[in-house]
């Protein structure tokens, strides 16, 4: 019987090229899971922040209810600002973004919701990175 000698090399450099891209494959997605979860955090918290405002709101809805329920005048709520149309603004702010409500009296005890606004302050990003300036 006839022995066939057997080749390495191509095998070899198979092997090596097939070991490069698993490796390469495998910190790319190590690097998309660690930037996912960053923006899931980021998405988490802004939520909450949103969720922590809708529930300050609500509060002081349910505070100015039951306080003209018991005959209350609407002027003497603290921190509330009112213009001239009588429309009257209640601002709460956490971290970077506001709430304003803005409600009507209606009668001696009802109020209407005409404004409920969630906003977060943005500045634009104004740095250039190591953008190089011909110097």
């Amino acid at each position: 019987m006839e022995h066939i000698p057997i080749r390495l090399g191509p095998l070899a450099i198979l092997l090596t090229v097939i070991s490069i891209c698993m490796t390469t494959l495998g910190i790319l997605n190590f690097t998309t899971a660690r930037a996912d979860l960053s923006l899931a955090q980021q998405y988490a918290d802004t939520v909450r922040i949103r969720y922590e405002l809708e529930t300050y709101g609500q509060e002081f809805l349910r505070q100015v209810g039951e306080f003209l329920a018991e005959g209350g005048d609407i002027a003497e709520i603290e921190d509330i600002e009112r213009d001239e149309t009588g429309v009257i603004r209640k601002v709460f702010s956490e971290n970077q973004f506001t709430l304003t409500i803005e409600i009507v009296p209606e009668g001696d005890s009802e109020v209407r919701v005409c404004g409920w606004r969630i906003r977060k302050a943005w500045e634009p990003d104004t740095d250039m990175g190591d953008l190089w300036l011909g110097e």
